[in-house]
Formats: structure tokens, C-alpha cells, sequence
């Protein structure tokens, strides 16, 4: 056998093996940031006052309601991502909400950022909210999730 010919099948043997860290580094990814967002969101339905009047400093309209937009959307996002359940549905609000935190609070890291220094647009707190929504509604929760355990459910039954 040619070696190169040996290389790649040795290669693609063992290809699975990244695939399977693919599948736990999406579930840590998930659990991970699920979890921290039900944090701040439970944070935020706990101490609402506070938040609205951070809101109002940002100049963010109607800061009661859109305090109470924001908490339950991490609240109830977060525990969608932690569970794999509605994913990508659930991954699309939470990706808005740190869009708009860096529009509102993080005005000087997205100047910075356009002026070609990035550090304080990643050291930014939404930032790793922000990737690992992005992550899940791109590549989906993984096979450790509800949404995979349901998917393979309701192909079955179309059989």
C-alpha cells in the first residue's frame, strides 16, 4: 500500500475522535453558558428596580418593560440552551439581547473595535454570551440535547 494511501486511511479512521469532542464541547458550551444566562436572568427578575434604573441611565426606552424583556429572555433562553431544547429558537432572542448590550453599555468597545483595536470588544462582558448563542444557533445543540432526542423521535414515526 502506498503510504500516502495508509496515512489517510489511518487519518479517517480516526477521525471520529474529533467528532466526538465536537459533540462534548458543544454541550459544555451549552451548559456553560445556558447556566450563566439563567443566572443573570434569575439575577435580573430579583432585583428588577435596579435594572430598570440602569436601563433608564442607558437611555433604553420603556426601561421597566424592557427590564422585564431582558430578564425572562435570559431566564427562559438560558435554561433552552442548557437543555438542548428549541436551540436555535432559543439561541436567536439571546444573540439580540447581547447585540443590543453592546449597542447600549458597550458603546467604547465597538468604537474601539472599528478603530481597529478588538480587545475591549472581547473583554466585553456580552462577548462570550454573545459566541456561544452564536455557536449553538450555527451548529446546533449537539447530540447530547433534547432537540436530537426529539429530532430522532419524530423521524421515526414519519417512517
Amino acid at each position: 500500500m502506498h503510504p500516502l494511501s495508509a496515512f489517510l486511511r489511518t487519518y479517517y479512521r480516526y477521525e471520529t475522535l474529533p467528532g466526538l469532542l465536537q459533540d462534548a464541547l458543544l454541550l459544555a458550551i451549552r451548559l456553560t453558558w445556558g447556566l450563566q444566562f439563567v443566572q443573570t436572568g434569575w439575577g435580573k427578575w430579583h432585583s428588577l428596580p435596579k435594572v430598570t434604573a440602569f436601563f433608564a441611565e442607558l437611555g433604553i426606552p420603556l426601561p421597566a418593560l424592557n427590564a422585564h424583556v431582558v430578564a425572562t429572555t435570559e431566564l427562559v433562553g438560558g435554561l433552552l440552551l442548557a437543555l438542548g431544547l428549541l436551540s436555535r429558537l432559543g439561541a436567536a432572542p439571546l444573540i439580540f439581547a447581547m447585540i443590543v448590550a453592546y449597542a447600549t453599555s458597550e458603546q467604547e468597545a465597538i468604537g474601539q473595535l472599528m478603530h481597529g483595536n478588538p480587545d475591549p470588544f472581547f473583554a466585553a462582558a456580552p462577548f462570550l454570551f454573545l459566541l456561544a448563542s452564536l455557536v449553538v444557533l450555527v451548529f446546533g445543540p449537539g447530540p447530547y440535547s433534547v432537540d436530537f432526542a426529539l429530532k430522532k423521535k419524530f423521524e421515526k414515526s414519519a417512517e
